[in-house]
C-alpha cells in the first residue's frame, strides 16, 4: 500500500508527519528519515487496529498544491 504523508517543520527542531487518508495517524523524527521510519510504524499500528475491529481504511485522500 502507499500512502500520502504531509510533512511539517517542528518549530522546535526536526519534523512532523500526517497521513490525511488515516484520520488522527501522526508522527515525529529528528530527521526526515526518522519520520518516515516512525510514520511507517504508526501506519502499520493504525490498519493493524482497523483489521481487528473489520474496518478498512477511508479512500484515498488527494493532496494538491493550491496557487494563490
Amino acid at each position: 500500500m502507499v500512502f500520502k504523508i504531509v510533512v511539517h517543520p517542528d518549530p522546535n527542531g526536526g519534523y512532523w508527519g500526517e497521513v490525511p487518508s488515516l484520520p488522527g495517524c501522526y508522527s515525529e523524527g529528528e530527521t526526515i528519515e526518522e519520520l518516515q521510519a516512525n510514520l511507517r510504524e504508526a501506519i502499520t499500528g493504525y490498519l493493524e487496529v482497523l483489521r481487528a475491529e473489520g474496518r478498512s481504511p477511508d479512500p484515498e485522500v488527494q493532496v494538491l498544491d493550491l496557487c494563490l
